[in-house]
């Protein structure tokens, strides 16, 4: 095996073993404490188990200072991280929703170590990948990701609906023994310089992005290239159950399960088409598509209850912003400094999630106010700026995607 081939292998992995947790502090989560009979304000009290992944980049920087000895500074915090997902998983199986207290500190010690490990893989990825596979390692760290949602998700549901939850979630949990094998297997990120001191560390990551030629367009790019496709699926399953009137298997099955097919299609193809054409024209042909894919919501909400432009819709919008995620990840590791990849990439995505999060809230109130109709066609033009702003910094982009 090429060590380009190992090293893709090794992302692809990696990048399952950085979805599986999700799940488990989060939707399935919900469920079992659900099922335990735990009362609905507990329940919503234990949702900010999420925030660690948002504000990530506030403890980044110890991961960019600091190596592990026999396994560096990359694969030693992630086998670390990995250790004590898989202890804080057991300490929930071992002592359940009913010793509520332990039972949630143990969820989040799972959340904390889960969003520390995926600084490390992010970091991992972006000093491994050779600027030409930065699209193809992108889409499969993406495709094995949402494969990871999927055995956390519905398929821990199956099997704690027959087995039980303890039982259900042992199997689920041991499917974390492949990302530690991974990172035993995979090769330390070599030839780079680590910050010299703590304080250089926290301060130098943000200077080097802030002197960038463009640096303040640069990340306002960052916040609004997705915006109008996090904006349009805010509530787009309000959308086809209350205002088109599709029934819940219907949603579930065209829309969960479709969708979720479409954008894994959607993440390889726009990794392929990386090898082929440069990251700038790729945000931009890919960044139009998703945005245009919002106006197949507004052409449904016009025709009303249609399952086939239902199916095309979901198809669209799903496979357009794969495409245009596989992208975006692949700037958004051209343009981290190795040096300070751990903080640099974290900061960056939680700044891409930062329009999203602003923004995604207001949606409701938009809509009653003047209706689905205008509200998916706005969702479009809201997506419009982040496309223009790709040709005004052309240089920047074609110069940090061959870094």
């Amino acid at each position: 095996m090429s060590k380009r081939t190992k090293d893709i292998a090794v992302v692809t992995a990696l990048g399952f073993a950085s979805g599986l947790p999700f799940p488990l502090i989060s939707g399935t989560l919900q469920a079992w404490l659900t099922t335990e009979g735990i009362d609905i304000e507990t329940i919503g009290i234990l949702t900010i188990l999420t925030f660690p992944y948002s504000f990530k980049f506030l403890w980044s920087a110890l991961f960019d200072r600091f190596s592990i000895p026999g396994f560096g500074r990359r694969r030693g915090w992630i086998i670390i991280c990995q250790i004590l997902i898989l202890a804080g998983i057991f300490l929930m199986i071992t002592f359940t929703p009913k010793h509520l207290l332990i039972f949630s500190m143990a969820a989040a010690a799972v959340a904390f170590f889960s969003a520390s490990q995926d600084i490390s893989i992010d970091a991992y990825r972006t000093e491994i990948l050779r600027p030409k596979d930065r699209g193809i390692g992108a889409s499969f760290a993406v495709t094995a990701y949402r494969v990871a949602l999927i055995v956390g998700g519905g398929l821990c549901l199956l099997l704690a609906d027959y087995l039980g939850w303890q039982i259900a979630l042992t199997i689920i949990s041991s499917f974390l023994i492949i990302g530690i094998i991974t990172t035993i297997w995979a090769d330390e990120p070599d030839d780079i310089k680590k910050p010299a001191t703590l304080k250089e560390s926290f301060i130098e990551p943000f200077r080097d992005l802030l002197k960038r030629e463009k640096s303040f367009i640069l990340l306002l790019f960052i916040v609004l290239y997705k915006i109008g496709d996090a904006y349009a699926s805010s509530l787009s399953t309000a959308f086809f159950i209350r205002a088109v009137g599709f029934s819940l298997s219907e949603v579930g099955t065209v829309n969960k399960i479709g969708g979720l097919l479409s954008a894994i299609v959607g993440s390889l193809i726009g990794g392929f088409l990386l090898r082929k054409i440069s990251v700038y024209k790729a945000l931009i042909s890919f960044g139009i598509l998703q945005a245009a894919s919002n106006l197949m919501f507004m052409l449904l909400s016009i025709e009303g209850k249609n399952l086939v432009l239902f199916v095309l819709t979901v198809i669209i919008e799903n496979f357009t912003g794969g495409m245009g995620t596989t992208a975006f990840l692949a700037f958004l590791m051209g343009l981290c400094n190795r040096s300070f990849a751990a903080t640099q990439y974290a900061l960056l995505s939680s700044l891409a999630s930062f329009g999203r999060v602003m923004i995604s809230p207001t949606a409701g109130f938009v809509v009653e106010n003047i209706g689905w109709t205008a509200f998916y066609f706005l969702t479009f033009l809201v997506a419009i700026p982040g496309v223009i702003l790709i040709i005004g910094l052309k240089n920047q982009i074609i110069y940090h995607a061959d870094r």
